[in-house]
């Protein structure tokens, strides 16, 4: 099981829009210096932080005010693979394993990242948190995955690059976790966390 963003795709293209795009545009529409918009919206963006709402485009172009999957496809020549990720991928297909995507990303969000990259091609299912109606820091969401898939929790290797969402996982019982270190190619890479950690999926290989 792999994560999208920031396991397989680079994070940058989410923190550009994020931290970046989204504030910009949200300043000029309503005509408010950027730095208060920056402001408002780092601040909902904390209290919003792990909940499935996060992760949902339409509660943001319903919340803002914008057409937040618009600004995705203004700004889509930025999403692009982690180095050695689709390689990866690539290698994995060759084995008798089965390949899951596991992401909180929301469908619009998906499917622009999938008409750039055709990262979905790459995997036997995808779930996506929005289907199950809770994000993967939740335990129903693993609960409703096994229902899904019936895997087998103690040979089920998972890949992320979210503690909080490796420590759902654990507490369900996958037994095989690993941490990626640097999600966002724009910024360093993190301290290793309590999991097992590559910077890379190209390490594991």
């Amino acid at each position: 099981m792999l994560d999208m963003d920031g396991t397989i795709l680079d994070l940058a293209f989410d923190n550009f829009m994020w931290l970046h795009h989204v504030p910009e545009r949200y300043a000029a529409d309503n005509n408010i210096e950027l730095d208060e918009a920056r402001t408002r919206l780092y601040s909902k963006f904390r209290e919003m932080q792990g909940q499935l709402e996060w992760y949902c485009l339409d509660h943001w172009s319903d919340f803002l005010g914008l057409d937040i999957a618009g600004l995705h496809r203004e700004q889509n020549h930025r999403i692009d693979y982690l180095p050695g990720a689709k390689g990866f991928l690539r290698a994995v297909q060759e084995y008798d394993i089965r390949i899951l995507m596991v992401t909180n990303s929301h469908k619009d969000t998906l499917e622009i990242k999938d008409e750039v990259t055709g990262v979905t091609e790459h995997f036997d299912g995808i779930y996506s948190s929005h289907t199950f109606g809770v994000p993967k820091e939740s335990q129903k969401f693993w609960e409703a995955l096994q229902q899904k898939e019936g895997f087998d929790p103690a040979t089920t290797l998972f890949i992320d690059d979210t503690a909080h969402v490796l420590d759902s996982a654990h507490e369900y019982g996958v037994s095989m976790l690993v941490e990626i270190t640097h999600p966002d190619t724009s910024e360093p890479e993190r301290e290793i966390g309590k999991y097992p950690s590559v910077k890379g999926l190209r390490e594991l290989l």
